[in-house]
């Protein structure tokens, strides 16, 4: 029987924080490889739902319990992970309450829009340029044909 190769399907929770003023966003310092500033997220589990592996790296790098408000888009560059070819189904989510750093998180910070563009790991820039449109005008992520 032939083996099928396919990209490793992760997801990443944009959360908004409904207690602070203006809906700040929930970004994570990286513990592991590959460093730097991320949106919160991971990979889905075999036998789980995209929407309940959201749901769970939301609460296992944050600490948050969040509502899932929108599907951004599908990100599936094959250069957006150095160490393999994923595709991440981005959610907008709501969290009442403060994060906390857990699990893959070294640190938690709570970002103001006004604070945005920051250097990012992965594609995590350019999935935060989309939401920011998405915020401002209820359009989702633009297709990208190559």
């Amino acid at each position: 029987m032939r083996t099928i190769r396919t990209p490793h399907l992760v997801t990443d929770i944009i959360i908004e924080l409904l207690d602070l003023p203006d809906r700040p966003l929930v970004l994570i310092e990286r513990k592991f490889p590959p460093y730097g500033l991320a949106i919160p997220g991971g990979f889905v589990d075999v036998g789980e739902r995209v929407e309940q592996a959201a749901i769970r790296e939301a609460a296992e790098e944050t600490s948050l319990t969040v509502t899932l408000k929108a599907l951004l888009g599908i990100y599936s560059d094959p250069a957006r992970d150095s160490r393999s070819h994923t595709a991440s189904a981005v959610y907008v989510a709501e969290a009442h309450g403060l994060p906390v750093a857990a699990d893959d998180a070294a640190q938690v910070r709570i970002v103001q829009l006004a604070e945005l563009p920051l250097p990012m790991a992965f594609d995590h820039a350019t999935i935060l340029e989309d939401y920011l449109l998405f915020r401002r005008s209820g359009v989702v992520t633009p297709l990208r044909l190559g």
